[in-house]
């Protein structure tokens, strides 16, 4: 019996590569917002982060979320990314 290969993504804050599935994935649609996908499988350009505020931090400050969705994001997207972080964080 084969072992199934486990996709690994690296998170744009801390910078270590971890199972896709413990990753929170933002995602730019081809309209250019910016959510959160919950489900990994909406269509459009992804960047995954490690569930934690501190990585959010580090991805923020060294532009680390600009980079991987090639494209400026304007202060009230990383105001509501910051809520939604909040919120997955406490369950």
């Amino acid at each position: 019996m084969s072992t199934r290969k486990i996709p690994l993504r690296q998170c744009i804050g801390c910078g270590e590569m971890k199972n896709k599935k413990e990753m929170i994935r933002i995602l730019k649609t081809a309209e250019g917002e910016i959510t959160i996908d919950a489900t990994g499988k909406k269509n459009g350009r992804g960047a995954y982060l490690c569930p934690s505020m501190d990585c959010y931090r580090k991805a923020v400050k060294g532009r680390g979320l600009e980079r991987s969705l090639k494209m400026a994001i304007p202060k009230d997207v990383y105001e509501t990314l910051e809520k939604e972080m909040e919120k997955l964080g406490e369950s």
